[in-house]
C-alpha cells in the first residue's frame, strides 16, 4: 500500500503545524516487534481539523500518542515528526516535557481516568499553567475560571472547587478541554473525545470544538470510529486499517465518493436514523429532518396542548409489565431519598422488542434492572413473565432468572476472565441443572453456532477474544436457558461500527427466529431505530413518549424527543450541516 496519500494541501504561505513523514509505531512482544502503524505521512495546518478514523487496533492511537512520546517502553518509533518545522524524534525526556501542554495537548475519551481525582479541577489547571508560564498563583486562578467560562461550564466558580467525581460527564470533558487549551498549544489531539457521552452531550463538545477552532484558529487532530462526529467536525480525512493508510482525502471526496473497499464497508456499517444501515437501506426510510422541521415550525410544546403519545399496559399476560412503578435510591437518615425512577408505565409482549433510551441519569438502566429482579421497586406493580415481583423474596427471584436474560454493556466485565468461553456459555445451564456432562458440551456448541463463533473457541478465555466476539459470547450465555424476556442494556455502545452492525444484525436474527420480547436500552435512536417495534422515551425518570418506532421518529411530539434525535449526527457533511442548524433552532425555540 503507497502510504504517500495526500490530503488537502496546505494554503501558499501557510506552513504546516504537523508533518507525519512515513512514521512507523512497533510494539516488542517477546522476541518479535509487532508493527501497529506503518508508514504513515500526513501534514495538518492551522484552522484544520484533520479526522484520522478506523476501528480498535488500526493503529490510530498509537501513531497519535508517538507524537507526544507517551507510547510504553517495548515500542520503537522510526520516521520523522515535525511540529512547527521542529522535529519531535530525538528530544530529551525534559524538552519534550516542554513541548506537552505547551505546544501539543492532548483530550482523551475518558477525562475520568486522565484528570488526577485527588486534586480540584482548578487545581489541576493552574498547576499546568504555573509549569509552562510560570504565572503567579493569583493570575493563573483568574486565568483558569476564564478558560472554564470559555467552555461553557455552567457554574466556572463552582467547577473550578470541584473535584472530578463530582462533576457529569459533559462537564469533566468540558474541564479536561479547558486544561488542554490553557497554554495555547498550535496543535490539539482529540483522542475519541465523544465516545463516552450522550448524543446531546456529544453535540455541544462537538459545537464547542467547532468555535474554539474557529476562534483559536489551532491544528485539530481527532481521532475517531463514529464516522457521524466526522461528518460534523472534520475538514479531510485518513482512513486507517491494519496500521496503514488506505484512503485520505476531503471530508466531502471520502463520504460521497469512497474509492477504498474498506472505507465504503466502514461507511455503509454506520447505522443512519429512518434508514437502516448505511445509505442504501432504505427499507422503513423516514425524514427525519422534515419531521424535525415540522416540529420547529408547529413551536413549543406546552403543558395544555401536549400531544405526547402514552400506551398503558394493557395486556395482563406479556413478558413484561410496569404499571407506575418507582425506585428510590440513598434514604437514610436525614439524606432524602433520590428518585431514579419515576411512576414508570410500560409493557412488552412476547416477540417483540421495545426500545428504551434517553441520556445517562434517565433511569432507563435501573428500569432494565427492575425488569430481572436486580433492582427493588419502592412503589407500582411490576410482572415478568407472568409473575408479581412487586415484593418478590430471593426465593421467588431465583425461580425468574431462568426466565430471563440481560446482556450488559461492557463485555469484558461480564465475563469471568478465569472461566473458559464454554464455562461462561455453559454456567447457567449447570447451574439450572438443565445439562451436565455431553449433553451440556453438544448445548454450548449449539449455542456457539447461534452466534456465529467456532466451536473452537468454547477453550478460549474472554482475553483472547476481541470486543464484538466477547459480547456474542454474553449474548449466547443471556441466551442459553431461552429466556421469555431478554434486557439488552448498551449492548453495541462500546463497540467499532463496524463490529457494532454485525452484533446488531446478529440480535436480530436471533430475535426473529426464537420469538423472545427484547427491551433494548440504548442512548442512540438510530440504533433504537434498527431493532425496536416500538419506542419508550425517558428523561430524568419518566417516560415522556412511547409510541411506535415511525411515529415517535416521524412525528416527535416531546421536545425532548425532538432534541434528542436532532443531536445524533449523521455519516453525511451537507445533511449533518443542515441537522446542525435544526438542533440550534430547537434548543432558541425550547429557552424561548
Amino acid at each position: 500500500m503507497n502510504a504517500h496519500i495526500s490530503v488537502t494541501a496546505p494554503e501558499p504561505g501557510t506552513a504546516p503545524v504537523l508533518e507525519m513523514i512515513k512514521v512507523g509505531v512497533e510494539f516488542g512482544v517477546g522476541r518479535d516487534w509487532v508493527p501497529a502503524a506503518k508508514n504513515l505521512s500526513y501534514s495538518i495546518r492551522r484552522g484544520q481539523i484533520l479526522a484520522v478514523v478506523g476501528e480498535s487496533g488500526s493503529g490510530k492511537s498509537a501513531s497519535s500518542m508517538a507524537i507526544l512520546d507517551l507510547l510504553p517502553r517495548n515500542s520503537r518509533v522510526t520516521g520523522s515528526i515535525k511540529l512547527d518545522g521542529e522535529e519531535l524524534r530525538g528530544l530529551t525526556s525534559g524538552h519534550m516535557r516542554q513541548v506537552r501542554g505547551a505546544k501539543v495537548a492532548a483530550i482523551f475519551q475518558e477525562p475520568m481516568t486522565a484528570l488526577n481525582p485527588v486534586f480540584t479541577i482548578g487545581f489541576q489547571i493552574v498547576e499546568t499553567l504555573r509549569v509552562h508560564t510560570g504565572m503567579r498563583p493569583i493570575d493563573a486562578r483568574v486565568r483558569a475560571i476564564e478558560l472554564l467560562t470559555m467552555v461553557e461550564l455552567p457554574d466556572p466558580e463552582k467547577a473550578y472547587n470541584s473535584y472530578p467525581h463530582q462533576l457529569s460527564g459533559g462537564q469533566r470533558q468540558r474541564a479536561m478541554i479547558a486544561q488542554a487549551l490553557s497554554c495555547d498549544p498550535m496543535l490539539l489531539i482529540a483522542d475519541e473525545p465523544t465516545t463516552a457521552l450522550d448524543v446531546t452531550v456529544q453535540a455541544e463538545i462537538l459545537e464547542l470544538l467547532r468555535d474554539l477552532r474557529d476562534n483559536l484558529n489551532s491544528a485539530v487532530l481527532l481521532i475517531t470510529h463514529d464516522m457521524g462526529v466526522v461528518a460534523d467536525l472534520a475538514d479531510d480525512i485518513v482512513v486507517m486499517k491494519d496500521g496503514e493508510i488506505v484512503e485520505a482525502g476531503e471530508v466531502h471526496q471520502i463520504f460521497s465518493a469512497p474509492k477504498h473497499p474498506y472505507t465504503r464497508a466502514l461507511l455503509a456499517a454506520v447505522p443512519r436514523l429512518g434508514f437502516g444501515f448505511g445509505p442504501d437501506d432504505a427499507t422503513g426510510a423516514i425524514d427525519v429532518s422534515a419531521a424535525l422541521m415540522k416540529a420547529l415550525e408547529q413551536g413549543p410544546v406546552t403543558t395544555t396542548d401536549r400531544t405526547t403519545r402514552t400506551d398503558r399496559p394493557v395486556s395482563p399476560d406479556g413478558a413484561l409489565r410496569m404499571d407506575d412503578i418507582s425506585v428510590e435510591f440513598g434514604q437514610r437518615r436525614k439524606i432524602k431519598a433520590f428518585k431514579a425512577v419515576d411512576r414508570v408505565s410500560l409493557s412488552i409482549s412476547p416477540g417483540e422488542v421495545l426500545g428504551l433510551v434517553g441520556e445517562s441519569g434517565s433511569g432507563k438502566t435501573t428500569v432494565g434492572r427492575a425488569a430481572v429482579g436486580l433492582q427493588p421497586i419502592s412503589e407500582g406493580s411490576l410482572i415478568v413473565t407472568g409473575r408479581d415481583i412487586s415484593h418478590a423474596s430471593s426465593k421467588d427471584l431465583r425461580g425468574l432468572r431462568r426466565r430471563v436474560g440481560i446482556v450488559f454493556q461492557d463485555p469484558s466485565s461480564s465475563l469471568n476472565p478465569r472461566l473458559s468461553i464454554g464455562d461462561s456459555i455453559g454456567e447457567p445451564l449447570k447451574l439450572a441443572g438443565e445439562a451436565r456432562g455431553k449433553a451440556l458440551g453438544l448445548r454450548v456448541e449449539e449455542l456457539l453456532d447461534s452466534v456465529q463463533l467456532p466451536r473452537s473457541y468454547r477453550n478460549r478465555y474472554p482475553h483472547e477474544l476481541s470486543g464484538g466476539q466477547k459480547q456474542r459470547v454474553g449474548i449466547a450465555r443471556a441466551l442459553s436457558l431461552s429466556p421469555l424476556l431478554l434486557v439488552a442494556d448498551e449492548p453495541t455502545s462500546a463497540l467499532d461500527v463496524s463490529v457494532q452492525a454485525t452484533v446488531l444484525t446478529l440480535l436480530k436474527e436471533l430475535q426473529e427466529r426464537m420469538k423472545f420480547a427484547c427491551l433494548f436500552i440504548s442512548h442512540d435512536l438510530a440504533v433504537i431505530d434498527i431493532m425496536a417495534d416500538r419506542i419508550a422515551v425517558m428523561h430524568k425518570g419518566r417516560i415522556v413518549e412511547t409510541g411506535s418506532r415511525d411515529d415517535v421518529l416521524r412525528a416527535p411530539a416531546n421536545p425532548y424527543t425532538q432534541r434528542l434525535i436532532a443531536a445524533i449526527p449523521v455519516p453525511d457533511p451537507d445533511a449533518q450541516r443542515d441537522r446542525r442548524q435544526l438542533r440550534l433552532a430547537l434548543m432558541r425555540t425550547a429557552v424561548d
